[in-house]
């Protein structure tokens, strides 16, 4: 009978997408306790009554849909998990203090294979000075999923939200974008290379910037710790996890705001560039760097009065301003450009 209820008036997850999927599922929900700041909305929850806030985040990776066992090894999947979840805490302009771990895993992985996963686990934690703290182990019928809650803490006058962007904010962001991505289609262009001749060894060489990018990515405390020195506070933050249109969505749409940026200021590097003209003369590479991802890079707006502070600062580039129209990327031609998301699909 539940089966039948559930059937009638059925909609697919790919009709909604990730984000309107979140919505939908925590539309209703309203917060009941004082010390919850922030709850779902936002790259981490913010709990607590005093001065100093905290920071809670979890991210989920399964295998056969965020990773593949094919061409990533353990130790790498291990710090991966971690930082990603920390990438979060970066993204609210905190510290990381304890992470808890939870996997499942089915008879398939030895138990070398888990010390391998949580030697990478352990790298991340040592370098980012963060606890393990807990977690939970249970067994899968199939494959691995990795479950990483990362806890942590930040000054209440220096909390970024997505939401807090105003207008003619200067936008800029971290590093280079579309670089995981690229790293993620040599890896699969090697792979279906593999498949089909068994016999063939995989050429890596000349790849090894985007393969790190995507294998092992980097929480950016960097930048935080850089525009803390500079006395700077972001009005608005996001990590880039879903690609740069999406994470600029985010903030427009949290700060009631359009934004214009402009395609030659999008930074790339060369190793991307180079991809995407070996994968397809029709791929771009700014096409990655809006819809690629896992770049874990730090979106973030800053008031203009700040531009002297940051115009100088290493691995942050300006890119745009907020504006009150739509949200758009400016071309070299000085045509207009309407940002959209790619949008997410669950696999099967």
């Amino acid at each position: 009978m539940e089966h039948t209820k559930y059937q009638e008036g059925r909609t697919e997850l790919a009709e909604l997408g990730k984000f309107a999927l979140i919505d939908r599922l925590t539309e209703g929900f309203s917060a009941r306790q004082k010390s919850t700041v922030m709850g779902v909305g936002d790259d981490c929850a913010v709990l607590g009554g005093g001065r100093r806030k905290m920071l809670v985040t979890t991210e989920t990776l399964a295998e056969g849909v965020t990773f593949d066992m094919m061409y990533t090894p353990l130790k790498h999947l291990g710090y991966k998990a971690v930082a990603v979840s920390l990438s979060n805490i970066a993204a609210m302009n905190g510290t990381a203090r304890q992470i808890v771990v939870s996997i499942a895993v089915s008879n398939r992985y030895s138990v070398e294979a888990l010390e391998e996963l949580y030697a990478g686990i352990r790298l991340c934690c040592e370098r980012y000075d963060v606890d393990l703290a807990g977690g939970d182990t249970t067994s899968s019928r199939s494959g691995m999923v990795i479950s990483v809650t990362a806890i942590g803490d930040v000054e209440s006058e220096r909390i970024c939200y997505r939401k807090g962007a105003g207008l003619h904010d200067l936008i800029c962001v971290s590093g280079d974008l579309g670089s995981a991505y690229s790293g993620l289609l040599v890896l699969e262009r090697e792979k279906a290379t593999y498949q089909a001749n068994p016999g063939f060894q995989p050429e890596l060489d000349g790849y090894d910037y985007v393969l790190e990018r995507y294998l092992k990515p980097e929480p950016r405390f960097d930048i935080v710790q850089l525009l803390r020195e500079k006395g700077i506070t972001p009005t608005a933050m996001i990590d880039v996890s879903d690609g740069l249109a999406s994470e600029l969505l985010h903030i427009c749409k949290q700060s009631r705001c359009g934004c214009e940026v402009y395609e030659e200021r999008i930074p790339v590097d060369y190793q991307t560039s180079r991809v995407c003209s070996e994968m397809s003369k029709n791929m771009l590479p700014v096409s990655n760097a809006l819809n690629g991802g896992k770049d874990y890079e730090l979106l973030f707006t800053v008031k203009t009065s700040d531009y002297e502070k940051i115009k100088d600062c290493e691995s942050v580039h300006i890119i745009g301003h907020i504006t009150d129209g739509a949200p758009v990327m400016v071309t070299p031609q000085n045509s207009t450009i309407e940002l959209r998301a790619q949008g997410w699909t669950a696999q099967k």
